[in-house]
């Protein structure tokens, strides 16, 4: 079995080092490996961070956009198997191996796998990464709707080119990568054991840029008719009180231990709830969208 893994790059070196790094620390995989990073008009090539690791392969996409790097990448990657995470992740030890052992099976078509925050500073975690923990990156909840987010995400080389590419900036790639090859009849599939690590956003106008993204994307679905206009207010008032309904969540979840912990986790939460109910209400007022479609993440 060959694993090609890709790596779209836009300017995180020192990211894109450490996720290197663990992709040549691998334990029990058998698989032929291929690295291919792509960078996507970063300020500076990474090619020095390349350099220090032998045959990985550079590539240069210029079309903005993580969609049409992976999209590179996937093209000129020589493997059966196109393993994908991003720049900013690194790999668990398994991580390859999970891959390699669920494609020993004839059946298995698209995988995706669990990502989990890595705290900067164990045991003293910041504001945000309890809450992010807890809510954000959940694979297994966005797999059980039809996707894989595409920062750990594996298929068969031939499922890819018959679904097709990545689309651009502007869309949710993966999603719509997703749902698409669902509708075609391939089937994504959880494996827990398929981890990557992320780190959390660094300030809360990190986090809030990525619900203005999501905000933007839902929008335009509710705003056709009054009834859609409607259900947009009630979500946005729901929003501001949903925070209760997430204590027991937060005092049952094993992604974060301790009393502070699970305290940070619903101050940011409730924060973050209620300016996306604040997002919401103002859009429906007809505020501007501060150039929301621009902001997409690389």
């Amino acid at each position: 079995m060959r694993i090609s893994v890709i790596i779209p790059h836009y300017n995180q070196p020192e990211y894109l080092r450490v996720c290197l790094t663990t992709l040549r620390q691998q334990a029990d995989s058998t698989a032929d490996l291929e690295i291919i990073v792509v960078d996507n008009g970063s300020k500076r090539l990474p090619d020095d961070i390349c350099a220090e690791f032998p045959d990985v392969q550079l590539l240069q996409e210029t079309t903005p956009g993580p969609g049409p790097a992976r999209n590179l990448g996937a093209n000129t990657a020589t493997g059966d198997i196109l393993a994908f995470i991003d720049a900013d992740c690194h790999a668990h030890d398994h991580w390859l191996s999970a891959i390699e052992t669920a494609f020993q099976s004839s059946s298995t078509q698209v995988i995706g796998g669990d990502v989990q925050v890595k705290y900067a500073t164990p045991g003293h975690p910041t504001f945000l990464e309890p809450y992010e923990s807890i809510y954000s990156y959940r694979n297994h909840e966005h797999i059980a709707e039809g996707y894989s987010g595409t920062g750990n995400l594996a298929m068969r080389a031939e499922i890819f080119h018959k679904v097709g590419p990545f689309v651009g900036l502007g869309v949710a790639e993966d999603k719509e990568w997703g749902l698409r090859a669902g509708a075609m009849g391939f089937t994504t599939i959880y494996v827990a054991d398929m981890i990557a690590y992320h780190p959390a956003r660094k300030t809360f106008a990190e986090l809030a840029q990525k619900w203005d993204r999501h905000i933007a994307h839902a929008y335009p679905d509710y705003v056709t008719t009054s009834a859609g206009k409607a259900r947009w207010l009630i979500r946005a008032i729901a929003m501001a009180g949903s925070p209760l309904a997430e204590i027991r969540t937060i005092l049952r979840s094993r992604r974060v231990g301790g009393g502070q912990e699970r305290l940070l986790a619903f101050l940011c939460l409730a924060k973050v709830r209620l300016y996306r109910s604040r997002r919401m209400l103002s859009m429906l007022l007809g505020a501007p969208q501060k150039d929301l479609e621009g902001d997409w993440s690389r």
